[in-house]
């Protein structure tokens, strides 16, 4: 069965790309790469789907926009008069890609709650118009502060009935100091939802050869 997922954050600035070529890098068989709404980059400038590309290799890459301010999308897309895809048109777009390949890897921008068009909608409103099974990751930060954005994004999840398949510490330390440690811990504790990947700090800076190899073992 196509499996979807989603990867979202408990924030901007999580390490969401390199989880996603994470998962990329691992998939079994076919893989698209979705990004509904890309912000802080002009035409010429590489975005998040090009890092997931130079980390893995993986060409089946659809950016939904392209916007020039780094702002929440329904934001950029104001100030700059852009009229933004729906989540209606970003949901048809994924269900055509599901139809022949394995895996559909959907990045979200910034948090789970950002705006993505122009009535507002967000990531979950987006998963929601989907008819076929999906899951959602949250990439959540290692240090403190990270038991309660976790723990909000995974309440906001569930507030909506959005299946959750783990979470994944998008940059964990080479030498974890003891919040970190602690928080291991805590994550599934508090939330209710198994840590299924930590990403090395410093792997978005790896040659796509290494990150390839090494990104089965980030993963539990």
């Amino acid at each position: 069965m196509t499996r979807i997922l989603f990867v979202t954050g408990t924030d901007t600035g999580v390490g969401k790309t390199v989880v996603t070529a994470a998962f990329a890098a691992t998939a079994r068989g076919s893989v698209a790469v979705l990004k509904p709404a890309q912000t802080g980059v002009t035409a010429d400038e590489p975005g998040d789907l090009q890092e997931v590309q130079r980390l893995t290799g993986v060409a089946d890459l659809h950016e939904g926009v392209r916007l020039l301010e780094p702002l929440a999308p329904t934001t950029a897309g104001r100030r700059q008069g852009v009229v933004l895809p729906s989540v209606d048109d970003h949901a048809r777009t994924i269900e055509k890609l599901a139809v022949d390949r394995d895996l559909v890897l959907v990045e979200g921008a910034g948090g789970l709650l950002v705006g993505l068009d122009d009535d507002g909608n967000d990531l979950a409103d987006l998963a929601a118009r989907l008819e076929i099974p999906f899951a959602f990751v949250v990439v959540a930060r290692a240090g403190l502060g990270t038991l309660n954005h976790t723990g909000l994004t995974v309440e906001a999840l569930r507030a909506r009935g959005l299946p959750i398949a783990g979470l994944v510490v998008g940059s964990w330390p080479a030498e974890p100091e003891l919040a970190e440690r602690c928080n291991l811990e805590d994550l599934p504790a508090t939330t209710g939802v198994p840590v299924i990947g930590r990403i090395p700090a410093g792997a978005g800076e790896l040659e796509r050869e290494a990150f390839v190899a090494a990104a089965a073992s980030w993963f539990e």
